[in-house]
């Protein structure tokens, strides 16, 4: 396997001195080593990845030195925009590597959302015209394609990739330690059984992807209650909800709710901004802010750091409500939230972390689709 300190290495040899993007999971101990290791100036966990292209341009521009962008293959299509009207040697000429996390590459075995993405990830590099090396694990071909990388994009001052393959980099050497949390914060899947008592029977669940939503139906299942009225979001980061709010707005009487994580709302934060000021729809949005990108790591994200409740109000929700962290004001404050109309939002603090257990929902998206919809239009 690859060393995370030692690929590091390889690429601040060839200059690469500034790094930022989304944590993945096939990434995950790269991403913790260098976010333990690198200073602020030297690294910025970004929002999406097309941002995080974006701060990449701006480090070339202001340095005229090479930086990389990480993320995992589902964020690619974040990055099409900057990677095409920005960077390219067409326009502005940016040289800058590109480490994508390959999930689900043919013939590995991966969650439904990452089969069509993996399968046609090399094509849509290829259609974007950008050169690519990949990564199986092997220390001295990573420490080549480093080196081929960084004068690849500096010959032809354009963006390169270098795709990595699942179980490629070894163990973190080193890591950020642990953010403390107060005891009697719970955890996540915890507020969610909270939440999901409290509401009404019946309400129309929309969860985030990742951990909310497998934790949501392990929650129903323990519970021995109803999975219909869940839709979980098992892709596209950020934009559960924007689902939500289409549901809504089609469905004025239902009481809709969306389960969202704080990575997957500082994603597409614009979409608060759409919901505050939607003229219809009846619509519950509470975020579950651990401060972290919990389903791929843990890396730390800038939730907690900043008021998403003052970013809510400035949208136009009619109702705002937390932080809130003890049981007693999260079961009251969902069951008044619940009983007021328009768009209402939430911010819940929670501890980071899962149950090792954790299991992953039996139905395919496609069934679930078709048991979300027949309740739903019923």
């Amino acid at each position: 396997m690859i060393s995370p300190k030692a690929f590091h290495a390889a690429l601040a040899a060839q200059g690469v001195d500034f790094l930022t993007g989304v944590p993945d999971s096939l990434l995950k101990d790269f991403c913790a080593y260098v976010d333990a290791v690198l200073p602020p100036e030297g690294h910025v966990i970004a929002a999406n990845e097309g941002t995080a292209v974006g701060l990449a341009a701006g480090h070339h521009l202001a340095t005229g030195s090479l930086p990389m962008v990480y993320l995992q293959n589902s964020g690619l299509g974040n990055t099409v925009n900057p990677l095409l009207s920005l960077a390219d040697p067409e326009v502005y000429a940016l040289p800058m590597i590109v480490l994508v996390g390959w999930r689900g590459a043919p013939g590995v075995k991966d969650e439904p959302q990452h089969v069509k993405q993996g399968r046609v990830t090399p094509a849509m590099l290829d259609a974007m015209e950008i050169p690519y090396q990949v990564l199986d694990g092997d220390p001295e071909a990573a420490a080549e394609a480093a080196r081929w990388a960084a004068a690849t994009a500096r010959a032809t001052n354009a963006p390169v990739a270098l795709l990595v393959h699942k179980g490629a980099f070894g163990k973190a050497e080193e890591k950020r330690p642990a953010r403390e949390v107060p005891a009697t914060m719970l955890a996540r899947e915890a507020a969610i059984r909270l939440v999901t008592a409290t509401l009404p029977a019946g309400s129309t669940i929309v969860a985030t992807t990742g951990m909310i939503s497998r934790e949501l139906y392990e929650s129903r299942g323990a519970l021995g209650q109803d999975r219909s009225s869940d839709f979980l979001t098992v892709g596209s980061m950020g934009h559960a909800s924007q689902i939500a709010l289409g549901i809504a707005r089609a469905k004025p009487d239902a009481q809709v709710v969306c389960l969202d994580g704080d990575g997957a709302a500082l994603m597409h934060l614009g979409g608060m901004a759409t919901i505050g000021t939607s003229a219809t729809g009846d619509l519950l949005h509470i975020v579950l802010n651990n401060g972290a990108h919990d389903s791929v790591g843990g890396q730390p994200t800038v939730a907690q750091q900043i008021s998403l409740t003052a970013i809510a109000s400035a949208c136009g929700y009619d109702v705002v409500a937390g932080p809130l962290e003890e049981e007693a004001e999260i079961r009251a404050e969902v069951a008044r939230l619940a009983q007021v109309p328009g768009r209402r939002f939430l911010e819940l603090r929670v501890r980071p972390g899962s149950r090792a257990d954790l299991g992953r929902p039996k139905e395919s998206p496609t069934e679930n689709k078709a048991q979300f919809i027949t309740r739903l239009r019923g």
